[in-house]
């Protein structure tokens, strides 16, 4: 069974392909595509370009998540995270990025800051229905199934 492909259109100089780093890598890495390094200030979100647009396959989205290592290490953090590309979206992809490190950030072009799970998706009907159906579980929300 084939896959559907990716379409990637490289929107400015300096943009890097997203690649799986290894053979069993969920997410392709996201880099930040710039002419000169940028400050990320302390508490305030920036949206980093990729110089990347896409086409992903209908069916499908582009989940945006941090990589661990980039978001740990330094405290920048990705506040609508994960995000999402829609199959429709042909814009460039920004990646919103939350500096919590205490002091401004210098980030240098090239800095994979970002991953991307492709998943798939459905849209379902909608039913509006006057009741829901019961489960053991009920209305239980947040902590309801214990420690």
């Amino acid at each position: 069974m084939k896959l559907p492909e990716i379409q990637i259109q490289i929107l400015k100089e300096g943009a890097v392909i997203p690649e799986y780093k290894t053979q069993g890598a969920a997410g392709m890495d996201l880099s930040a595509c710039l002419t000169e390094n940028l400050i990320l200030p302390h508490g305030e979100v920036v949206f980093v370009p990729t110089g990347l647009a896409m086409a992903i396959p209908e069916g499908y989205e582009g989940q945006i998540r941090p990589r661990s290592g980039f978001s740990t290490k330094n405290r920048i953090l990705m506040p609508n995270s994960p995000g999402t590309i829609d199959s429709d979206y042909r814009g460039e992809i920004l990646i919103p990025l939350l500096n919590l490190s205490g002091a401004d950030f210098v980030l240098e072009p090239g800095t994979r800051v970002a991953q991307m799970v492709l998943h798939s998706v459905a849209q379902l009907p909608i039913q509006v229905v006057a009741e829901l159906s019961a489960t053991e579980r009920g209305a239980g929300g947040f902590g309801s199934t214990g420690k």
